[in-house]
């Protein structure tokens, strides 16, 4: 039997053209306000479909202000038990509505005909937006509930026009239980989506058990890794080599991945679990090696897996959760005291004995229940649910890492980027695209809306050493909001390839404190961010990927810098109030200055030639 409990008894009044007197967004977008109307929304609509079982829900409502609210769902049962799979379902009409954004990186972020994210501790997080045709939000659902499997879905009705979204609970495998609490953040504001997100960030790292670990600046710098370069086929010789190079060019740590630890070249993990650096024996003398080049060093696991060729395969046998069958590995099961001991004291081994400085860690989001799971505290099991035993194991990891070296770098690629990822680790890499330099710019956009002060960095980028300079340096430009990490044989590239790396690089670190610490407005979702700005007090940075006008206000900067990351030569600036006497400065992408001068930027449009992957850089 069907059972359905509504939010709240007493009628929620229609919300009013947003007031005039809210405090303005430093950047928020010019819209005109006799436009724009919150979205038409009843919370006393919003309804729980499912027999609850033993279960009784109730709510409660905080208005924190004007169009933004949270919801309290609290389920209670006299007596522990499993919570029956049910829905939280709400809907609203389509009305200036064009776009949407969640974390899948998969979606184009238009067709929202359909718009669903699955998210849990290591995968995803679960929020929603929706937006219109000038980036600003409509309406922001997110959950507070990070550590379990939550599928918030929605699709739009054609017999109506209007969307109609669910937060499906417990479809994954739960433990019993006789209480459990869901918040519902509900956002309507008029505020560009971004920074709607950037507030989503912000409230799930208030949450209790949710603190981000810290960043240690050595995780802000450029990295070069070894995975698209080499493989699993490195030596400690040309690692050293290639890193030697990356030194010059401003590099300033390296990632050796998959590959030390086995003989095995064939990608797969049916040897991996022991963790002996079988390919490179003597790994601490080629660590300090590294080190001398004053490089920092990380070095990849796979969190979870357990080959079944690895000697360590019979020490743990009846501990997994599943077979990977097509990799040949078995996947750890983190609800067992020894397996956690385990793979942390490998960690802790690791970097006391090899001195390193940090981990890519990689797979966690093998750990997952299956249909055959116990989901019980027993037979060795110091926890009955999995999620709740990933979350200690990681928390762990770090904790003990850190107590060795405060400054310890931890880092997950997407998509193990959600809230509680924050607080394993402390950098968040965009997931593979190999010489992708659009979608690396869409991965790495995705990253940083969410991400707050964790360091959000690139898939390692690459080209091929034929490629014209301009194009290989649209690699680089495409992340440049984000800690560029390198992937390529340096010692192959041309010397005219090598003249921009070095020219871009620097001009990153020169920037930093802009790209990474301003406020970050990225533009247009749905058409892969053809626009990226950050800005800060004294100075304004504008990626352009597209042919688009540039807008430029008089406020209180004093330096604006255009980076020309499209084919053509022409950029065009719209000038919203006049910017003076300026001086202004054009180099091409390795550098070399092509044009300066003295100009007036009044109101208006104004038109500079810039070389393809070139720099305009102007100042007051």
């Amino acid at each position: 039997m069907k059972k359905t409990v509504y939010l709240i008894s007493v009628l929620w009044s229609i919300f009013c053209m947003v007031s005039c007197n809210r405090p303005a967004e430093p950047d928020r977008l010019a819209v005109s306000r006799d436009y724009w109307q919150p979205i038409l929304f009843e919370p006393e609509d919003i309804a729980i479909d499912g027999d609850l079982g033993s279960f009784t829900a109730s709510w409660a409502k905080e208005e924190i202000e004007n169009d933004l609210l949270v919801l309290t769902l609290t389920l209670k049962s006299s007596r522990p038990a499993v919570p029956p799979p049910f829905s939280v379902n709400w809907n609203f009409p389509s009305v200036d509505i064009h776009a949407f954004w969640n974390t899948n990186v998969d979606v184009d972020k238009h067709s929202y005909y359909k718009n669903r994210v699955s998210s849990k501790a290591a995968s995803q997080a679960p929020v929603l937006v929706f937006l219109n045709n000038k980036d600003q939000n409509r309406f922001t659902v997110a959950c507070s509930d990070a550590l379990n499997q939550i599928d918030l879905n929605s699709y739009i009705r054609e017999e109506d026009v209007r969307f109609y979204c669910s937060v499906h609970l417990f479809r994954e495998k739960t433990p019993a239980m006789s209480e459990y609490t869901l918040r519902l953040r509900i956002d309507r504001r008029q505020v560009p989506f971004y920074v709607a997100l950037r507030e989503v960030s912000a409230w799930w790292a208030d949450q209790e058990n949710y603190l981000p670990a810290p960043v240690p600046d050595s995780a802000r710098m450029p990295m070069y890794s070894t995975w698209y370069s080499f493989h699993q086929n490195i030596t400690a010789d040309d690692v050293v080599s290639e890193c030697r190079l990356a030194t010059e060019m401003g590099f300033e740590a390296v990632i050796v991945d998959d590959g030390w630890q086995t003989l095995d070249s064939q990608r797969g993990y049916a040897y991996t679990g022991d963790w002996k650096p079988e390919r490179i024996p003597d790994m601490r003398t080629f660590v300090d090696r590294i080190h001398r080049l004053g490089m920092k060093f990380l070095l990849w696991y796979s969190l979870p897996f357990i080959g079944e060729k690895a000697e360590n395969y019979e020490r743990f046998k009846g501990k997994y959760l599943r077979y990977w069958e097509g990799q040949g590995a078995y996947i750890l099961d983190p609800r067992y005291p020894d397996v956690r001991e385990y793979i942390i004291g490998t960690y802790e081994k690791a970097l006391k004995e090899w001195d390193l400085d940090g981990f890519k860690l990689d797979f966690i989001g093998f750990f997952t229940a299956v249909e055959d799971t116990v989901m019980t505290r027993e037979q060795g099991r110091d926890y009955a649910s999995v999620n709740d035993a990933v979350d200690r194991l990681m928390t762990d990891i770090m904790s003990r890492l850190r107590a060795a070296d405060p400054d310890i770098m931890i880092e997950f690629r997407q998509r193990y980027i959600g809230p509680l990822m924050r607080k394993y680790g402390n950098m968040f890499r965009a997931v593979d695209c190999p010489n992708m330099a659009a979608i690396n710019r869409a991965r790495t956009t995705d990253i940083r809306l969410l991400c707050g002060n964790t360091a959000a960095h690139s898939d390692m980028f690459m080209w091929h050493q034929d490629e014209p300079v301009e194009v290989a340096a649209l690699q680089i430009l495409n992340i440049l909001f984000s800690v560029p990490q390198l992937s390529v044989r340096l010692d192959r590239i041309p010397e005219d390839h090598i003249q921009m790396v070095k020219f871009w690089t620097g001009y990153w670190k020169k920037n930093r404190s802009v790209l990474l610490d301003g406020s970050f407005m990225p533009v247009n979702p749905g058409a892969v961010y053809p626009l990226i700005r950050a800005e800060t007090d004294e100075k304004v940075i504008v990626a352009i990927y597209n042919d688009m006008f540039v807008n430029l206000d008089s406020k209180d900067q004093k330096n604006w810098d255009i980076v020309n990351a499209k084919p053509g030569e022409t950029v065009v600036l719209d000038i919203g109030q006049s910017l003076g006497d300026v001086r202004f400065a054009v180099f091409d992408c390795k550098g070399n200055l092509i044009s300066d001068g003295a100009t007036r930027l009044n109101k208006g449009v104004h038109k500079f030639a810039v070389p393809p992957s070139g720099l305009l850089a102007i100042s007051k």
